[in-house]
């Protein structure tokens, strides 16, 4: 099983920067690949950015070369740098995790944290 919590979401002007966090606590032997997906009112949830359980990453083209993600070495945190904030970027922003090795009964599936908002003024 795996639980999620996202912290760092508040208010910026455009050209600001926020770090988002995703604290994980994870079941021994459960291993997951880890996203960060958002949501703006009336729009449907993106992925915006994801590293594998092998360290690949990959990011959504609007945020590529503005937002950075990462994990501590034990994979008990991820983050979310977010440089050059426009205010498009604004939204509900959720942490995702999903199984990518582990028996599913005892590590579930997937997960979704809380979300943290994140709102960009102009």
């Amino acid at each position: 099983a795996v639980q999620l919590a996202e912290s760092g979401g508040g208010s910026v002007r455009a050209g600001g920067s926020l770090r988002l966090s995703c604290a994980i606590a994870k079941t021994t032997h459960c291993h997951y690949d880890m996203s960060w997906y958002r949501q703006a009112p009336g729009k449907e949830r993106e992925l915006v950015s994801g590293i594998d359980m092998d360290g690949t990453t990959r990011y959504a083209d609007p945020v590529k070369g503005r937002f950075t993600i990462s994990q501590n070495n034990a994979k008990t945190l991820m983050y979310l740098q977010m440089n050059s904030l426009k205010p498009e970027d604004t939204a509900m922003y959720y942490c995702k995790a999903t199984l990518a090795s582990g028996i599913r009964g005892f590590c579930g599936s997937d997960a979704w944290g809380q979300g943290t908002l994140v709102t960009v003024s102009s």
